[in-house]
């Protein structure tokens, strides 16, 4: 999609509302986390070094149109101030006379936050006059925000009808890695999917099927899509209602060309505890694994099959771990995928592209996260993008 971006702009002496993802960690008042804070650095400093005021729009947790005080985005204003390096003002509103005697009063280059635009119900609903009433206070608006981009909010997508749209630095960085994964990729393609539960991501299983050359499944789902082949799984999580599903999805994948991958053997324990005995079985439609022994990791076999399709492609798209991998020993698979994704991307054989919260979790686990070729930390938005689902803030920036 071809979308507006800062180099488009005139920027001197414009009001610039610029929608950021600022619902960092707090504890006790104090942020615990400064990622999003630093993510939304480039944009600013565009925006400042182009003569503009920088007017900063964002939300924290979910105070449902309401005043919450624990849910003021005032605390943000110190630790934002340290990485500008320079004073952010703050007006406790986002709209109103407070907010606009505050943009008056900022100085071209000069930063300023508004208070949590959800504490208007309006936010939410996408109301028109609430988003009229921010982009009163703007002469054009930027998103820099693809986290909250699959919602259709007054801040992501109303105010971008109103004025002139443009995509911030870290949301053009994030749409063209996600455009280099699976809109225009170099082929082959291969995708990761893990998680728990095939009934979270059938829109993301139906819709990769048609579009990877491989697709490796683990974690939880892939217990159902053995046991929906025949495969005894013993007492491990599996999700029975859903194997006519995924009998669909396996067939869907042969008539469009994608060769899945699933485990041929699995790495089993009788309890989910760091340490625990394990073994490694081989998967057998003839021996049952027996009630009391739970797959928790893809085995060794598996491994090696889903390295080998890596070292085939040149595009790999992850969401999700292979194995429960914040326990011990049944991180194996999964850290070990990680770092050799990681090195072939840094040997410049793969564009790597992984997302969502496991994922990044399990990516920091395997010390890998800056050797990937991008990494988002969008969660739904990311899940919403892989699933080929349209994203309103997005589209609402298409030239």
């Amino acid at each position: 999609m071809a979308f507006r971006t800062l180099d488009d702009a005139d920027l001197n002496g414009k009001r610039a509302l610029v929608r950021v993802d600022f619902n960092v960690p707090m504890d006790a008042g104090r942020v615990t986390d400064d990622t999003r804070l630093r993510a939304a650095l480039p944009t600013i400093e565009k925006l400042r070094a182009g003569g503009a005021k920088v007017v900063l729009l964002a939300h924290f947790d979910r105070p449902k149109g309401k005043r919450v005080p624990e849910m003021s985005l005032r605390p943000v204003v110190e630790p934002l101030a340290k990485l500008v390096g320079g004073p952010v003002a703050f007006a406790d509103d986002c709209v109103g006379e407070e907010a606009k005697a505050a943009i008056q009063a900022l100085p071209g280059g000069g930063v300023l936050l508004l208070e949590n635009v959800r504490y208007h119900a309006g936010e939410e609903k996408n109301d028109p006059e609430f988003a009229q009433a921010l982009a009163a206070n703007g002469d054009l608006y930027v998103n820099d925000a693809f986290s909250a981009a699959h919602r259709a909010h007054a801040s992501t997508e109303g105010i971008a009808r109103l004025l002139p749209a443009y995509a911030g630095e870290q949301m053009r960085r994030e749409l063209e890695a996600l455009d280099a994964a699976l809109g225009k990729p170099q082929r082959p393609v291969m995708g990761i999917v893990g998680g728990a539960k095939v009934s979270t991501k059938l829109d993301l299983l139906n819709n990769l099927v048609g579009k990877l050359d491989y697709l490796a499944i683990g974690g939880g789902m892939a217990n159902t899509f053995q046991f929906a082949q025949g495969y005894d799984i013993g007492g491990s999580l599996c999700e029975k209602d859903m194997a006519d599903t995924a009998r669909e999805i396996l067939a869907k994948a042969e008539t469009s060309g994608c060769r899945i991958i699933l485990p041929r053997d699995v790495v089993v324990a009788e309890a989910l505890e760091p340490g625990a005995a394990s073994e490694v079985v081989a998967l057998s439609k003839e021996t049952p694994l027996g009630e009391s022994r739970k797959v928790f990791d893809a085995g060794p076999q598996t491994l090696s099959d889903i390295v080998e399709a890596m070292r085939q492609s040149h595009t790999l798209i992850w969401n999700g771990p292979l194995g429960v991998f914040e326990v011990q020993p049944f991180d194996k698979s999964t850290v070990q995928a990680a770092q050799e994704a990681a090195r072939l991307a840094t040997s410049g054989k793969l564009v790597a592209v992984a997302g969502g919260g496991d994922t990044v979790a399990a990516l920091n686990a395997a010390g890998v996260v800056d050797e990937f070729t991008f990494v988002s930390t969008a969660g739904g938005a990311f899940l919403e993008w892989m699933e080929g689902k349209e994203l309103p803030g997005v589209a609402a920036l298409a030239r």
